[in-house]
């Protein structure tokens, strides 16, 4: 589970950054909070909302480039098409307009958990080399905080209980130590925990990638087949039944089944609606992640799905009864049908705005004060009132609406 993510000097990040999955101590919806091992609450839920090129996606894509710097490494020997997706070398790119922060590096920090631990990483990255790399950890039920390596430029120190793992002298100064690690000492159980973390606790849905298609493949399994089939049912498709047909390069077809009149007809998925279609590359990363636990980071998880769609969903994470696991929702949207208190505490909803400098600046609804010092009420008009412009952050659409002389 996600935490705490920093993030300082990254596209139009330019400021240090903070995006909390910790839960406040608000009275709203406390039922739907994942209670983790050591006793924090969390959210199972955040949405970030703003213009477009206002830098939410740059949000999401930070997280992202910080997972991708870590699994690059350990990859590289690998020849399938999931690998491949992660040898593609994305740059950490800094923020453009100051001429300090293009010379300075791009701060990560990250804050996550485990079944076994909480983890506190840290990694400093100018140009593709490593500035800085910490790593800790704190035990489920422990209040001791242990440090598993900390590496400052070239001198790298081994944290007393893991002074065993030996490193390189002539490791890469482009190699995270994390992943130097992570393939070197992989029977490691703490070494193993975080790095499968990485690979398995967290995933980022990509549109149009040859990984999402690859991934519709978990469809085979009986368990998130039925849990599909029964997310079709809940809202109200006219979808009984479908099979994905394996091909010998790998690839896949999916075809429909649908019952008019008492007689059974199978479409395939190309034939579907450009809604349907993209229902069906989303549902089995939503299944996979209620059943492991897994936080689901998503791009516009609004575009081309219906509102009602869109609200189903987020609720699936938000009843407790269903998500077990503790799995996390995480996503950017420009839709305002759900932008409510019955569907998202305070806390849960986060909006980005952009500063003089055309820098990115990210603040919760929970830590919004109005003219006269308030707090947003619970039970305000969200999506009214950030229409209105009350929280700061430019609706998407007001420079094409004048929203003063819509009734």
């Amino acid at each position: 589970m996600l935490s705490q993510f920093i993030v300082k000097n990254f596209k139009s990040i330019k400021d240090e950054m903070i995006f909390d999955m910790q839960a406040t101590a608000i009275s709203e919806h406390k039922d739907r909070l994942i209670k983790t091992n050591n006793d924090e609450n969390l959210l199972p839920v955040s949405v970030i909302y703003g213009p477009n090129g206002g830098g939410k996606s740059n949000v999401l894509a930070a997280i992202h480039a910080l997972e991708l710097k870590i699994l690059r490494p350990l990859y590289i020997a690998e020849s399938d098409e999931q690998s491949r997706f992660y040898l593609k070398n994305k740059e950490i790119v800094p923020f453009a307009f100051n001429e300090y922060c293009k010379n300075a590096p791009t701060e990560f920090e990250l804050f996550f958990l485990t079944s076994k631990a909480e983890y506190r990483y840290i990694l400093h990255v100018m140009k593709d080399k490593i500035q800085y790399e910490y790593l800790s950890m704190k035990k489920v039920n422990f209040s001791r905080i242990t440090d598993i390596f900390e590496r400052d430029g070239e001198k790298i120190n081994m944290g007393r209980e893991f002074s065993k793992l030996t490193v390189s002298d002539d490791i890469s100064d482009t190699l995270p130590l994390l992943s130097y690690l992570g393939m070197t000492y992989r029977k490691n159980e703490v070494i193993a925990d975080c790095i499968n973390w990485f690979e398995k606790g967290i995933r980022f849905l990509n549109y149009g990638s040859p990984v999402q298609e690859l991934r519709l493949a978990i469809a085979n399994s009986a368990n998130t087949k039925e849990l599909i089939l029964n997310m079709i049912k809940e809202m109200d498709l006219d979808i009984e039944d479908f099979r994905i047909e394996k091909k010998d390069n790998e690839s896949i077809r999916i075809f429909t089944s649908h019952n008019i009149d008492g007689k059974s007809y199978e479409l395939d998925i190309e034939e579907e609606s450009s809604g349907i279609r993209k229902l069906f590359g989303l549902l089995p990363f939503i299944a996979d992640s209620i059943t492991n636990g897994v936080t689901l980071v998503i791009d516009e998880l609004d575009a081309k799905i219906h509102p009602i769609l869109l609200k189903h969903i987020i609720m699936l994470y938000n009843n407790i009864e269903i998500n077990k696991h503790g799995a996390q929702l995480i996503f950017t949207s420009h839709d305002l049908s759900t932008m409510n208190s019955d569907i998202f505490r305070r806390d849960e909803i986060w909006f980005v705005a952009k500063g003089h400098e055309q820098n990115s600046k990210l603040y919760s609804l929970v830590e919004f004060k109005n003219s006269d010092g308030s707090s947003v009420r619970k039970d305000a008009k969200f999506d009214k009132q950030y229409l209105e412009g009350k929280y700061g952050a430019e609706p998407y659409l007001k420079n094409i609406i004048d929203w003063s002389v819509v009734k």
